[in-house]
């Protein structure tokens, strides 16, 4: 039994949540991952879509079971029981009760905490909190601080004792709304945020979002965007204007879209903030910005890594790619080679250029669409 040389056809199918969705929607398509926690579960649902994935966690959470500070706090929280618990993570709520079980405490705060009136930031918060035998009274619809904060507000700050699980970190913005309303605030720090054990891989990401090899990145959390331009270093220019034009950023919720926001990044952000959204999300936005051409008599589609011709899968090295797109960026132009040049990595020559496009024409399974213009240069041949 022989196997079928031929490349693969991307298919479609009717999605269930966005409008047109597809099976194989992210084919040729590359997607940075920078979750530390749930990683596996939001590969999977974009690998189901057909990406191809670039794993980089840009923190690890360091939990503070046995930290004296978490010990003390808790026990703050029950010699004057709090009016208002904001329960910020599932992972922190579920830590914070652990935590309280193994210094016996566990009963305690479940009883001071169901006195109190309890905002939850999100659905799997509220899950947490009625897996264990807590309420939640009201929850943000957008997960929003400053949602939180005005709802906090309108029921009247001045004299409340209000309980914070922070979610990693300390969110100084909102806690200042909140005393400055006249409330009092105790943050329970359940764990912390550090830098990957390996931080190669986050290197990595960043260079290929600079060199726009990427073509999505998405992020899970307001500190791992923090985290990842940190990373970025004197590379946060490049990699800010690449978020601007050619490289997605896609964040769970409006808290994590906030940081890039504050940078000018148009972050595409899914209605619920939820993982299965934010894979749907990337699988409609990324198709609908590959905009096809119809070059001498075929349909022509360029999808990050690879190029769609005819409906076929045309996977291409970095250097033809790189060609093809400079070419199709000016559909019908005629561009010299010392323009192509400036598309290949520095220390290339007009002969690599000639190599490209070479190993473009093979790849494209159709060598007529990239025409040369003697003594010119070459162009697409749009029709």
């Amino acid at each position: 039994m022989t196997e079928s040389s031929d490349p693969p056809t991307v298919r479609r199918r009717s999605g269930r949540s966005s409008g047109t969705t597809t099976d194989e929607a992210l084919v040729g398509f590359t997607v940075g991952v920078t979750a530390g926690r749930r990683s596996d579960t939001l590969a999977g649902l974009l690998r189901q879509h057909g990406a191809r994935l670039v794993a980089a966690p840009a923190l690890r959470m360091v939990p503070f079971a046995d930290d004296a500070e978490l010990r003390a706090v808790t026990r703050a929280c029950l010699s004057e029981p709090p009016d208002v618990l904001l329960a910020t993570t599932s992972t922190g709520m579920r830590g914070w009760l652990e935590a309280a079980q193994g210094w016996g405490l566990a009963d305690s705060l479940r009883n001071t905490l169901n006195d109190a009136y309890i905002v939850s930031r999100g659905r799997r918060v509220t899950a947490a909190l009625r897996r264990a035998g807590l309420p939640a009274h009201w929850s943000p619809p957008s997960e929003s601080c400053d949602e939180i904060v005005a709802h906090l507000r309108g029921r009247g700050l001045p004299g409340r004792r209000i309980v914070v699980q922070l979610p990693g970190e300390r969110h100084p913005e909102q806690t200042d709304q909140l005393i400055a309303g006249g409330a009092e605030v105790l943050e329970i720090p359940v764990y912390r945020w550090a830098p990957p054990q390996d931080p190669a891989p986050l290197h990595r990401l960043v260079d290929l979002v600079g060199a726009r090899l990427v073509d999505a990145v998405t992020f899970t959390s307001a500190p791992a965007v923090a985290a990842f331009l940190r990373t970025a270093g004197d590379r946060t220019a490049l990699v800010l204007e690449a978020f601007c034009s050619d490289v997605l950023a896609a964040c769970l919720g409006p808290t994590t879209a906030s940081v890039l926001r504050r940078h000018g990044v148009p972050v595409r952000v899914p209605r619920q903030p939820r993982l299965e959204a934010l894979a749907e999300l990337i699988a409609a936005e990324l198709p609908a910005r590959a905009a096809p051409l119809k070059v001498s008599g075929h349909l022509l589609t360029l999808r990050g890594h690879a190029a769609v011709v005819d409906g076929r899968l045309r996977p291409l090295a970095p250097a033809p790619m790189a060609v093809l797109r400079t070419l199709a960026n000016s559909p019908g132009r005629v561009l010299s080679r010392t323009a192509l040049l400036r598309a290949l990595p520095p220390g290339a020559d007009e002969h690599a250029v000639e190599m490209a496009v070479a190993r473009l024409r093979a790849g494209l399974g159709a060598p007529r669409l990239v025409q040369t213009v003697v003594k010119r240069g070459y162009r697409l041949r749009v029709d």
